[in-house]
């Protein structure tokens, strides 16, 4: 691995991960390696690990905060850790597992931003607004604002998520 990392044909990221450099047919002598983002999710995957965008990426998909984070950040059940590859950085944080919870679900997504944002300033509209953006069926919402209200760590969000179940019942 280490010959052929120096005649450039694989580039090593971390410890035992390496990834093959692409030529873009265009531009032949420009090489395109893998993206630190896919090299996290490998890594992750890997060892077993749940890998879920933060709150604050969460939120901001869901209309529910308006500035777009800068960094990309992941939280983990694994350990903390930064991938680089070439200009590209992502982190990775170790979480509670509370915040783990339903990955790669609707349920899961709106979780984590309703934890990035401020239960005062977010209004039932907002709410729906950010059920709408999940692209899920009526009875799904509903599904999803059921298991929010009975999670534990949105007991300060549970009148809001009562109010948004009955108006999406009434609808």
């Amino acid at each position: 691995m280490s010959r052929l990392t120096q005649k450039g044909e694989i580039v090593r990221v971390d410890k035992g991960i390496y990834v093959r450099p692409k030529h873009i047919e265009s531009i032949p002598f420009v090489k395109v390696t893998a993206k630190a983002e896919d090299v996290a999710k490998v890594w992750a995957k890997r060892r077993g690990y749940e890998l879920v965008p933060q709150g604050l990426e969460s939120a901001y998909r869901l209309g529910l905060q308006t500035q777009a984070p800068l960094k990309v950040i992941y939280w983990s059940s694994g350990p903390s850790r930064i991938f680089r590859v070439e200009n590209q950085v992502v982190q990775i944080k170790h979480t509670a597992n509370s915040k783990l919870q339903w990955p790669n679900k609707p349920e899961g997504e709106l979780l984590r931003g309703l934890m990035f944002v401020s239960v005062k300033h977010t209004t039932t509209q907002q709410l729906e607004a950010a059920l709408r953006r999940l692209n899920i069926s009526r009875e799904e919402k509903l599904i999803v604002v059921d298991k929010l209200i009975k999670c534990r760590s949105l007991s300060l969000w549970k009148h809001k998520l009562i109010k948004l179940k009955q108006y999406l019942q009434q609808v």
